[in-house]
């Protein structure tokens, strides 16, 4: 479907919703235009999902012209500018979404996710915080996840231990989150908990140059003669110029 094709369909829906409630013109009262407003931001976000942020700005600045100020449009143009790596613009428009909506939990991690992206961890730390606040946001674990990672490169492990923790009560299912557990657990040589955590993350995700050389030094320490070496095969073949590489060769 074209960038107008979609535009066009977004206006029906919204127009036909309306008609059938009664409404004559929908776009002359502040109901259809707020609905035809969300329907842009979805629109742009559908296509900010599929890796198309040109054409997503499109439907968001359509929204923006029924509504200069809604936070929601903001913010899903926080994300567009961020993809195109214009953070600069991207900050502005997170700004903007929660001078509306300052304890916007979704929001507060989406802009701290941008500071982190930046290497702003003290000021992403604090966002992240703010967002963890809202017990009733549905995606709080994610958050947590972010806290512990943040903390990580604060340097405060232990503090990154309590979030990952907390997390991973919350969802036990989050990759990341395991896989720090585990390097961290293999980092205090506890081995056994560390082994139990890596296995968790390898059911959930696929591997990367970190968790296939933490793999092999949890089976030397397990005495699993095969596993290292199939992993450093990995390694070679997939990420063969990686600092993990190197790592796993001075330790054999």
């Amino acid at each position: 479907m074209t960038l107008r094709a979609a535009l066009c369909v977004v206006l029906v829906s919204v127009l036909a919703g309306c008609v059938s409630s009664g409404g004559s013109n929908p776009m002359s009262t502040d109901k259809g235009r707020d609905a035809a407003r969300q329907a842009y931001v979805q629109l742009g976000l559908g296509y900010l999902q599929q890796g198309m942020a040109e054409q997503a700005k499109v439907p968001l600045g359509k929204a923006l012209e029924l509504d200069q100020d809604a936070p929601d449009t903001h913010a899903a143009l926080a994300l567009v500018f961020q993809r195109e790596m214009e953070f600069e613009l991207a900050e502005q428009s997170f700004q903007k979404a929660l001078a509306a909506r300052p304890h916007d939990a979704r929001t507060l991690n989406n802009y701290a996710s941008l500071l982190f992206e930046q290497q702003r961890y003290q000021d992403a730390y604090t966002l992240f915080h703010k967002a963890a606040a809202d017990n009733l946001y549905p995606e709080r674990s994610r958050v947590y996840e972010n806290l512990g990672i943040t903390a990580l490169k604060l340097g405060q492990p232990e503090t990154a231990r309590g979030y990952l923790v907390k997390a991973l009560r919350l969802n036990p299912k989050q990759p990341r989150a395991l896989l720090e557990m585990a390097e961290l657990s293999y980092q205090d040589r506890q081995y056994v908990p560390a082994r139990e955590f890596y296995d968790r993350f390898s059911l959930l995700s696929g591997q990367n140059a970190r968790s296939l050389l933490l793999g092999a030094r949890l089976a030397a320490v397990f005495d699993d003669r095969a596993t290292p070496a199939s992993h450093g095969q990995q390694l070679k073949r997939l990420y063969p110029g990686t600092p993990e590489y190197q790592q796993y060769l001075s330790e054999q």
